[in-house]
């Protein structure tokens, strides 16, 4: 299977909403995403309660006198607190306390989702190069030479005029593809040979960086087939725009039937 017949397969899976986020194909990637909306909500009811407690404020410095101000009356009214009002002391004190230990459980919950190890089916070693990315599969046994050399590859970006076609995004799409299965435990090991990169591919929730002398590790899940993007997210140097990752999820008969 080719290129130009991964890309006119996968033709609608390839594109997405520059003002949005990508379509996600991992359960890591989901919950990031629930949890960006959930949220937005909170961060929304913080902003306007917050402007209009400033508001409330200004009004009330700028006018101290005058009673029939609005929104003085009532539960909303906060001039008797003045300055020495040790309840609302506590209640702003203690509340963004209370609201930040309610945002770590989520947090924490995604957190070690990333970090849960696993009995993995296929393990993906990502090296990063000044720049280009280096892929070794090793899911073959270890006597068979022949196949573990095809299983070793770099991924470089195609030049402008390879990726003149529209189907092809600019910037993003490589000369090769990371073939790889979904529904299937996957181990990815990132390490870099020579500064820092960053493997990152936002619809699979994973950003681990690539460190010279670590091997940092990761543990995902591919739900989904399809074509999916990424790019260095660490500044390496004067092509680091340059450095995009590409992968294609199969389903197990096709991988291990058709491999790139």
């Amino acid at each position: 299977m080719n290129l130009n017949t991964l890309y006119s397969f996968f033709m609608l899976d390839s594109y997405y909403s520059p003002y949005d986020f990508q379509t996600p194909a991992t359960p890591i990637a989901e919950g990031i995403i629930r949890f960006h909306h959930d949220l937005m909500i909170l961060l929304t009811f913080i902003c306007f309660f917050v402007l209009w407690m400033l508001m409330r404020t200004a009004q009330l410095h700028i006018y101290p006198d005058k009673k029939d101000l609005v929104l003085t009356r009532g539960a909303y009214s906060f001039t008797y607190f003045k300055h020495q009002g040790m309840l609302l002391e506590i209640v702003w004190t203690l509340a963004p306390a209370f609201i930040l230990m309610f945002i770590a459980i989520p947090s924490f919950a995604l957190l070690y989702s990333t970090s849960t190890f696993c009995s993995p089916e296929l393990t993906l070693k990502c090296i990063g190069h000044q720049w280009y990315w280096s892929y070794e599969i090793t899911d073959a046994p270890a006597d068979s030479e022949e196949l573990f050399k095809e299983k070793r590859f770099d991924s470089y970006m195609l030049t402008e005029n390879k990726a003149k076609n529209s189907e092809f995004p600019r910037n993003l799409c490589v000369d090769k593809l990371i073939c790889l299965p979904s529904q299937v435990y996957i181990r990815l090991l990132i390490i870099s040979d020579d500064v820092l990169h960053c493997w990152t591919v936002p619809a699979f929730g994973v950003k681990v960086d690539a460190c010279p002398g670590r091997l940092n590790a990761v543990n995902m899940i591919i739900q989904r087939e399809g074509i999916f993007y990424g790019q260095c997210s660490e500044i390496c140097g004067v092509n680091h725009a340059f450095m995009p990752i590409g992968v294609v999820a199969l389903t197990n008969l096709d991988y291990f039937t058709t491999r790139l």
